[in-house]
């Protein structure tokens, strides 16, 4: 019994000061003991096809791969996202800056919005945690595809973890591109043009609610044709205004959007 207790003390004596932490919550096997990480409650949204181009991290962008953009995560890092609502958990790649949306601490793309089961609205509580996962797992979110399934978090992490979120954010788009200076107040219809008037169509939808969305966000508008909903800005009667609109829209992943004219 004495020697039982002895060697109980010497292993005592072996915990390092910065062991496993004892907040609340279960330990991910991706959270490093004693390490400073990122740990935020917050809101997600989520972006696919309405953007185009190049993420920050030198990566064109893939709507279908289990990405992530964030403010202040290394690129090329990762991180754990839980959807507070359900307690599911996944993994993501970070691989662009964002949101640019005040109350947004994620955007996810849609592959990884629809991974964790939020996909089916534009904004979702979340709780991010900067990881660093198995190397298996990280080479498979480089490749596009999920990493291994992870635990979900419990009943009572979530409430705890709810109360901990700020006032919910009004649902707007995912992403917001920089307006340009000359496009009017966003209207839910394509105003009346005057002839010869020219437009620039940035994108088009089959999903009305998607097309509006991002029309609020341009300040432009939505033009139905058949079964697809086009976002335009304008009317322009100046080429030179109407060419300087189009080449915001580019710069913030639109490539596609051209002129046209009425």
């Amino acid at each position: 019994m004495i020697a039982s207790a002895l060697v109980m003390m010497a292993l005592a004596q072996q915990v390092p000061a910065d062991g496993p932490p004892t907040g609340e919550g279960p330990r991910g096997t991706s959270q490093a003991f004693g390490a400073a990480r990122y740990d935020a409650v917050g809101y997600a949204s989520w972006y696919g096809e309405e953007v185009r181009g190049t993420t920050a991290s030198g990566q064109r962008f893939d709507p279908s791969a289990i990405t992530a953009a964030h403010p202040s995560l290394p690129l090329g890092s990762f991180a754990e996202v839980t959807a507070l609502d359900s307690g599911r958990t996944i993994l993501v790649l970070i691989t662009d800056r964002g949101p640019r949306v005040a109350g947004r601490i994620i955007d996810l793309s849609r592959g990884a919005a629809q991974l964790l089961g939020v996909d089916a609205r534009p904004v979702s509580a979340v709780r991010v945690r900067q990881a660093d996962p198995p190397i298996a797992d990280q080479a498979a979110l480089r490749a596009g595809r999920p990493g291994s399934v992870r635990l979900d978090a419990t009943p009572q992490l979530l409430i705890a973890l709810r109360r901990r979120l700020p006032a919910s954010p009004a649902a707007v788009p995912a992403r917001q591109p920089v307006p340009s200076p000359v496009a009017p107040a966003a209207p839910v219809r394509a105003p009346t043009p005057a002839a010869g008037s020219l437009f620039v169509q940035v994108a088009s939808f089959s999903s009305a609610a998607r097309a509006q969305a991002l029309a609020g966000a341009l300040g432009g508008s939505v033009q139905p044709a058949g079964p697809l909903f086009r976002v335009r800005l304008g009317p322009f009667t100046a080429r030179a205004a109407a060419e300087a609109a189009r080449d915001a829209a580019a710069r913030r992943g639109y490539g596609d959007a051209r002129l046209i004219q009425e």
